[in-house]
């Protein structure tokens, strides 16, 4: 049996998806910035895939939302433009982001600091989450921006983004949250909570890859990063994916409809993957699950290396992942279980498992019995398990994990 547990990195396209997108290739092709019956004959398709996404996030008609090629060019887009029009060209000269957050967040602001820009990176507390109380702590008056990620892609912790989101209001500060991996899997409505700019991509939720798109709050202004034409609306240069934003829009209809009961089912498959795989001795799952998305489980084995698990994994045909597909070519300690207070050789044992609503039944069956072979396996041949004592498994406060 081939099993896929690695859809926090990316997810199957939905066959429904593909069929919406197959008319836009190669018979209503036209550049939807011409003038003739070629290009306006996808226009109502652009339009609804924008009506799409609004529904689906809950977006208020004053507010943009620009589709981009992924959350990539939408984190860039955000943190390099704020720099632009607040920092360079205003009066403020400081960033708060936190220790955990996507490497194109990270990456951003390391470049900005080289920029001579202050950037203060939050901890997150032993469950993986950034609490609300910190970030109020550290924005000053000098603060421009602070970006903080509604759910963690190695986690699936969800972050109190309402309350962050109210702390931002009150002190004027603008908010930017990298929604990758809730939009779809959670809900993520716009009206009810208080976020400038949120970043999402379509391939996390059942559409193509290489679209994503960044809502951006009343329509403010925000310096494009990209200079050309004037396409959507002058904020983002290039023509337009006409099938990718149509796939786009179609996915994040599907995942949003009947969400609640969507997320339920993936829940209780889960769950019962997580309950089997606890009941193994010496192994950790970060977070409560209550605060977690429904499909993630980031779990330790003491004794077996992470990259050692996903091989054989791999040989059993189950896909799962050592954390960040963006970051997995650095085979180094995961970042978030250090960030947690893993210590080193746990936060190298880290293996993440993602579900989707795709995954059936049969497939945890199998990977519940691969996994506790794989288990025994690697650690019959492990040096740092043969000196620890056994202790019974279970879901534990991260900080937990260096004091078994």
């Amino acid at each position: 049996m081939k099993v896929y547990l690695d859809n926090n990195a990316t997810t199957m396209v939905d066959p429904q998806v593909v069929e919406a997108m197959q008319p836009f290739f190669s018979e209503i092709y036209g550049n939807p910035n011409s003038l003739h019956k070629f290009a306006t004959a996808s226009h109502p398709a652009i339009r609804n895939a924008i009506n799409q996404v609004y529904s689906a996030l809950n977006a208020s008609d004053n507010d943009d939302i620009v589709f981009t090629s992924c959350a990539t060019e939408s984190n860039n887009w955000v943190l390099k433009s704020i720099w632009i029009d607040k920092i360079l060209n205003g009066d403020k000269n400081h960033i708060v982001t936190t220790e955990v957050e996507h490497p194109s967040v990270l990456s951003a602001c390391r470049f900005l600091e080289e920029q001579g820009v202050k950037v203060t990176y939050l901890p997150v507390n032993e469950e993986g989450i950034v609490e609300a109380h910190t970030v109020k702590g550290f924005i000053t008056d000098k603060t421009a921006l602070v970006s903080v990620m509604w759910a963690s892609n190695e986690t699936g912790m969800i972050n109190p983004i309402k309350e962050i989101g109210q702390i931002c209001k009150e002190k004027g500060v603008l908010f930017h949250s990298d929604a990758v991996q809730a939009v779809g899997k959670i809900p993520v409505d716009l009206q009810n909570i208080h976020v400038d700019f949120v970043s999402m991509s379509a391939h996390k939720f059942h559409g193509p890859k290489g679209v994503g798109a960044l809502y951006i709050k009343n329509s403010q202004q925000l310096t494009p990063l990209l200079n050309g034409g004037e396409h959507m609306g002058g904020r983002r240069s290039g023509t337009l994916n006409v099938p990718y934003i149509v796939g786009m829009g179609k996915a994040i209809e599907i995942a949003t409809t009947n969400i609640e009961e969507k997320m339920a089912s993936i829940r209780a498959k889960r769950d019962r993957l997580e309950d089997a795989l606890i009941e193994l001795s010496d192994t950790f799952v970060v977070g409560n699950r209550e605060h977690r998305t429904p499909n993630t489980i980031l779990i330790s084995i003491r004794g077996v290396e992470g990259e050692g698990m996903l091989w054989d994994l791999n040989n059993g045909q189950i896909g799962a992942s050592t954390g960040s597909a963006c970051a997995s070519e650095d085979l180094e300690a995961n970042t978030v279980m250090l960030a947690i207070g893993a210590d080193n050789e746990l936060a190298h044992t880290g293996i993440r498992l993602s579900l989707s609503r795709f995954t059936t039944d049969a497939e945890i069956d199998y990977t519940i019995s691969h996994f506790k072979g794989a288990v025994a396996r690697l650690r019959a041949i492990s040096s740092s398990f043969a000196v620890q004592k056994p202790t019974k498994g279970g879901e534990v406060k991260a900080c937990e994990l260096h004091h078994h």
